[in-house]
């Protein structure tokens, strides 16, 4: 599989692959390391997933060799963001995930920490960000050393073309919340309007 491979220093590395095809196959490679590695050095994988076309490459997790080597009942699965309409309806980032990927391999249902989307934006997020809170404290979800934030052992995201992350738009109020961990949008730019999205607190 052939890829290029542009590192920054201190930053890490940026890998450019030459197909869809080429970049699902490494992708599953690379959550099935990070996976294990979790999981032998804490007990358990504690993975945040945006939605759109990030959950369809990550659907080679289903096939062999990974379907069987990957310990799927050390998974804690958890979303950066969420549209706030039913769980049944095709803009969920949940359905999405769900059809694709957690109804065909053995994760524990109580592990998919899903948003409640039945009551307001605003108490979904407050609720969103107890539940964290409180996995943090039982030590299931890492911390940050220099913070109280949780710390993932992986977060996937994808970009929108007008550079959205999660659901983070570009000059919307959410990017100036600086201490919750979990807020709130009623006016989306992308329709639906009403979501909730982890933030980019400091520290």
């Amino acid at each position: 599989m052939a890829f290029s491979r542009i590192s920054h220093k201190g930053r890490g590395e940026v890998r450019i692959y030459e197909s869809t095809h080429d970049l699902s196959t490494n992708l599953a490679e690379y959550i099935a390391e990070i996976s294990e590695a979790s999981v032998k050095e804490r007990g358990v994988f504690c993975v945040a997933l945006s939605g759109g076309s990030l959950i369809s490459m990550m659907s080679k997790l289903r096939d062999t060799p990974y379907s069987r080597t990957v310990d799927w009942a050390r998974w804690h699965i958890f979303w950066t963001d969420e549209r706030l309409v039913s769980k049944s309806h095709s803009d969920s980032n949940y359905k999405l995930a769900k059809d694709v990927l957690f109804s065909k391999i053995p994760v524990y249902p109580s592990y998919i920490h899903s948003i409640n989307v039945t009551v307001s934006a605003e108490e979904a997020a407050n609720r969103y960000e107890y539940a964290i809170r409180q996995l943090v404290r039982k030590g299931t979800v890492g911390a940050s050393r220099i913070s109280d934030c949780p710390k993932f052992d992986l977060i996937l995201l994808g970009m929108g073309p007008d550079g959205h992350v999660a659901s983070l738009f570009p000059l919307h109020r959410a990017l100036n919340e600086k201490n919750e961990w979990v807020t709130f949008l009623t006016d989306s730019p992308d329709p639906p309007s009403q979501r909730i999205t982890f933030t980019l607190p400091s520290g």
